[in-house]
């Protein structure tokens, strides 16, 4: 426990370092960029939007860890949706967000052996691939089209929520011949129940075939995609409930590396977005760590779904023009 509190602390002074020594040369960079949506005649100062990227960012880790969602799903379609930044660096701030918490979290699952390597590098490899050439094609369409797009993933996203059901041990009978040729399977201890649970997985050629939609779309709209991973590897596969989680956050880092790297090449991430709304994001998570026990699921799920509904109809408005 000590150690995660140093980590934490010695993270946190590495961004406020970073932060400190690029934030001129990002702001003055793209003074003249169309990094801001807004009108020369704004007069709101510059030093607003870090600040309330912080806030809103401190808020949404909060929601996220108590929602069960990711904070990239929300970052992306709220804060391009009411905030006056372009959406291309919204979209690789988001990915950097999904990254960060992935990367924190990785390691220390893989050493529980509740996140499986043999099950996520298949999947990681379509995905990253994916994730490339999607974050490429985010990037080359037309904002308003982009907007638009994003708006019907959210709205599906929240389909999705709406109708999934977890399954925390999914009753796997044959493993097929592809994960049994990849020797896909496992065991972990369920320290809940005391138990060592045993588990195989099924319809594996299906899965990689999702994951590339998971990809593609993960790239262009920098959502993350721990949203559809869960399901996937849970539902679909087979995957008891525990490993599928963390086995998702395992497969962001390398998905989300993948597609960041194409934003960070074309300029699409700036210091003075990403390291405001990381740092708000994780010290949110930490707080929402914390009252997780003394809430209701339900209440913060409906209070996530509504809030991607207004973004996910926000986007699309904005894309088409009837709401600027």
């Amino acid at each position: 426990m000590l150690i995660t509190s140093k980590l934490i602390k010695a993270f946190f002074f590495v961004f406020i370092f970073l932060f400190c020594l690029f934030f001129n040369q990002s702001w003055s960079a793209s003074a003249n960029s169309d990094i801001v949506e807004t009108s020369e005649s704004s007069k709101t100062p510059w030093w607003v939007w870090p600040i309330a990227l912080f806030v809103v960012t401190f808020i949404l880790g909060i929601v996220a860890v108590l929602g069960g969602v990711g904070g990239g799903v929300l970052f992306v379609p709220i804060v391009g949706g009411f905030f006056p930044f372009h959406l291309d660096f919204v979209r690789g701030a988001g990915l950097l967000i999904a990254l960060a918490g992935a990367i924190a979290a990785g390691p220390g699952l893989l050493a529980k052996n509740l996140a499986d390597l043999r099950l996520a590098m298949p999947f990681a490899l379509i995905a990253s691939t994916c994730a490339i050439v999607g974050a490429m094609i985010g990037l080359s369409l037309p904002t308003n089209l982009v907007q638009i797009a994003l708006g019907i993933s959210i709205l599906f996203i929240v389909a999705i929520m709406l109708r999934t059901k977890k399954a925390e041990y999914p009753e796997v009978k044959e493993p097929d011949a592809l994960s049994t040729a990849l020797k896909i399977n496992g065991i972990y201890y369920e320290i809940s129940t005391g138990h060592t649970v045993k588990w195989k997985i099924h319809r594996t050629p299906q899965g990689l075939v999702i994951f590339i939609f998971i990809g593609l779309m993960a790239g262009m709209f920098g959502l993350g995609a721990g949203w559809a991973n869960v399901p996937v590897l849970n539902l679909l596969l087979g995957v008891p409930l525990k490993v599928s989680v963390a086995t998702s956050k395992f497969l962001l880092s390398i998905t989300d590396t993948s597609a960041a790297w194409v934003y960070i090449n074309n300029g699409a991430v700036l210091p003075i977005m990403v390291v405001p709304s990381i740092i708000g994001i994780m010290l949110g998570s930490l707080v929402g760590v914390k009252i997780l026990s003394k809430t209701k699921p339900a209440i913060i799920r409906t209070v996530v779904i509504i809030m991607l509904l207004l973004a996910g109809f926000r986007a699309i408005l904005k894309g088409v023009g009837l709401w600027t």
